[in-house]
């Protein structure tokens, strides 16, 4: 009660910050996926069987492991990186890219590798193939996985609190600062954003495509 606050332009800020990161470790962790997931389907072997287990062993390690490693590397090996959003994506990346990879390897199982050979047949190139007949067939599946790693960044925290450059506000950080001192009044509005933003990509995950009846 006596703590209820709203800062809109604080809220609104983190709201940014936190929807930009998850948008961009989204695009950048289902396009890490998509060769894991294409050598698993039609490539299968055990060169490609290791490279989708290992794809899984950053999702096994807990986050505050995978972060610290993280700035390790920077500050010995790559000391600019250090303190930056592209080291942070990469955080997020290792933590979900088992999250992409399953919804990709689904939805490649489901795409009948038939198609690619009739379209090479038909004089298309590999890279024709891929974007007018593959990609549409696994798009569901592509904004799947993508929606999954964006449900996930935008509620994750510490990962975040390690990796983040200084000054940067997500609602999941403000939600925590505003809890960690009894705030529960002014960190509620950063819990409610959190829902409201999660909620499309929520309604993607749930919704199901209508089927016509035939008459």
């Amino acid at each position: 009660g006596s703590s209820s606050a709203f800062p809109v332009r604080d809220l609104m800020d983190a709201a940014a910050t936190s929807i930009g990161l998850g948008a961009v470790a989204a695009a950048v962790t289902t396009v890490l996926a998509l060769p894991a997931a294409w050598l698993a389907v039609r490539h299968r072997g055990r060169l490609a069987s290791l490279l989708e287990r290992s794809t899984y062993l950053g999702s096994s390690l807990p986050g505050i492991v995978v972060a610290l490693a993280l700035v390790t590397i920077a500050i010995r090996y790559a000391r600019p990186l250090y303190q930056t959003a592209p080291l942070l994506v990469a955080g997020y990346a290792i933590l979900f890219l088992p999250r992409a990879v399953v919804t990709l390897r689904a939805a490649l199982a489901q795409a009948p590798p038939v198609l690619d050979a009739v379209a090479r047949s038909l004089g298309a190139g590999p890279l024709a193939t891929l974007r007018r007949v593959t990609l549409p067939l696994i798009a569901p599946g592509l904004g799947a996985g993508a929606a999954l790693v964006f449900l996930a960044v935008v509620t994750e925290l510490t990962t975040t609190l390690l990796l983040a450059p200084t000054g940067t506000s997500t609602l999941a950080t403000g939600f925590w600062q505003q809890s960690s001192s009894l705030a529960y009044g002014a960190a509620a509005p950063y819990a409610a954003l959190m829902v409201v933003i999660s909620a499309p990509a929520t309604w993607l995950l749930t919704r199901q495509p209508r089927r016509e009846v035939p008459r």
